[in-house]
């Protein structure tokens, strides 16, 4: 039985027992699709809330700064700095919080990231001043490092490469939709909360955003299954026949049958080059999350928070419609790089809508544009990884590429903030986010030109 279930198949149009799409020619039996499907339906709905739930911690910054900067009198520069020192907490601990998860197990170590990080941002309630405000911050990203990676790494253990795009594409969704719902719900928190006990409604925001973090991790503990052999949702059968499955995929790796060492691997050239297309493309969707709701503002010329808000939300609502279609194609076509490359472009282009167009309307498609470019990009680039890295050494190179892309946010926020203060626009700004998004596209050229030249020497 577990072989009939782990068995390969060609492509029969003319038999109904095999699945029409897995990426490379190759066709799973309909046993395995059913298999993984019912992998992706007990696990990805639930790492899909807490995708979402940690970006929406980390973006409800950008609306509460609609009014927290001016009762703590911030400038955009300071702003700029509160944002880059929540990425240095996370970018010190990201791989170091990658390889304890392999220690103690994604159960528990995923647990502890929500439930830490949903305590210190509802803390950001509290803050007072600048100061305050930065400590926060530095705890919640100490606390919060390492969940996108691990969440990330914990994918592989359950999905082979066929299936691992729209895996990291239900996942990457998580965060338009926290941004859509986040908008809404964050400027209606802001306009109705005002002054409610004596307090700010920004601060109100932070609590009340911050709690679900905490009630979800809770349930993680209870909910999650480290790995595929632990599982008691699974039978042995299809436990056996996942691992016969994902066994294969590593077999089809460059690094089946050379392995060299984990610090060999994590410092070759094509990983450092990667982080690098990492760190580019992480500064415009640190932009979109961070200045977004300030750029909407702007346009808009409105002074309701909640309307605000609800405009805020079209673009994250055309980002959920792209990125299914997107990775479902990627998938499809066993095409990555063009992918990316077509994503990287369709931001890029976005970012020019912004700035040169004349009305609103020019603008927010401009908006819709970067944002749905941006996430259709990450969610390809994240199958780029295992195709360079071991098992043994993703979770120091997933952790290492991750927090590359971090410190691009620690650096975009008061880069953007500084020449907004300079220029009094954003334009300066988004030119930087501009040709980053291209130089992503050709380090991420050059990356796949020298794995599949390795590949073709090796053959």
């Amino acid at each position: 039985m577990t072989r009939r279930i782990a068995s390969f198949k060609k492509v029969n149009r003319g038999r109904n027992d095999v699945q029409q799409c897995d990426g490379g020619g190759l066709e799973f039996a309909v046993e395995n699709q059913a298999l993984l499907r019912k992998i992706a339906w007990r696990l990805l709905p639930f790492l899909f809330l807490m995708f979402a739930i940690s970006f929406l911690d980390r973006i409800n910054i950008g609306f509460a700064a609609l009014s927290m900067n001016k009762d703590l009198h911030l400038t955009a520069t300071a702003f700029g700095f509160v944002g880059t020192i929540f990425y240095v907490g996370y970018v010190l601990c990201e791989v170091p919080s990658n390889l304890l998860m392999v220690r103690f197990g994604a159960r528990v170590w995923l647990s502890r990231i929500m439930i830490t990080w949903g305590l210190a941002a509802s803390a950001t309630m509290l803050v007072v001043d600048t100061a305050s405000l930065a400590g926060v911050r530095v705890l919640v990203g100490v606390f919060e490092a390492g969940f996108v990676p691990g969440v990330l790494l914990y994918l592989t253990y359950w999905f082979p490469d066929s299936h691992r795009a729209r895996a990291n594409g239900l996942l990457m969704l998580a965060q338009p939709f926290a941004s859509a719902i986040g908008a809404t719900v964050s400027g209606i928190i802001l306009d109705q909360t005002q002054g409610l006990l004596g307090l700010a409604g920004w601060r109100w925001m932070f609590l009340l955003e911050g709690l679900p973090a905490v009630i979800v991790g809770i349930i993680a503990y209870f909910y999650l299954t480290d790995r595929p052999e632990k599982s008691s949702w699974l039978s042995s059968d299809e436990a056996r026949a996942l691992e016969l499955i994902l066994e294969a995929d590593r077999n089809k790796s460059a690094r089946a049958t050379v392995r060299p060492s984990i610090w060999s691997q994590i410092t070759e050239t094509k990983v450092i080059l990667l982080a690098l297309s990492y760190f580019a493309l992480v500064t415009t969707l640190n932009a979109t999350s961070t200045w977004g709701p300030t750029i909407v503002r702007g346009v808009l010329h409105a002074y309701s928070l909640t309307q605000v808000g609800f405009v805020a939300a079209l673009p994250p609502v055309c980002t959920i419609i792209a990125i299914p279609l997107w990775v479902w194609s990627s998938d499809c076509n066993n095409e990555r790089i063009g992918h990316l490359s077509a994503a990287l472009m369709l931001a890029a282009v976005g970012w020019l809508f912004v700035i040169y167009a004349t009305n609103p309307v020019g603008q927010m498609f401009g908006l819709c544009c970067t944002m749905s470019g941006a996430f259709c990009a990450m969610a390809v680039f994240w199958t780029l990884p295992q195709k360079i890295l071991s098992a043994e050494a993703r979770p120091a190179g997933i952790g290492l590429i991750s927090a590359t892309g971090l410190f691009g946010s620690a650096v975009s926020a008061p880069i953007i903030g500084v020449l907004r203060d300079l220029t009094d626009s954003f334009a300066a700004g988004l030119f930087y986010a501009t040709a980053l998004l291209v130089i992503s596209m050709l380090l991420a050229w050059v990356v796949t030109s020298m794995t599949s030249l390795e590949a073709s020497t090796a053959r």
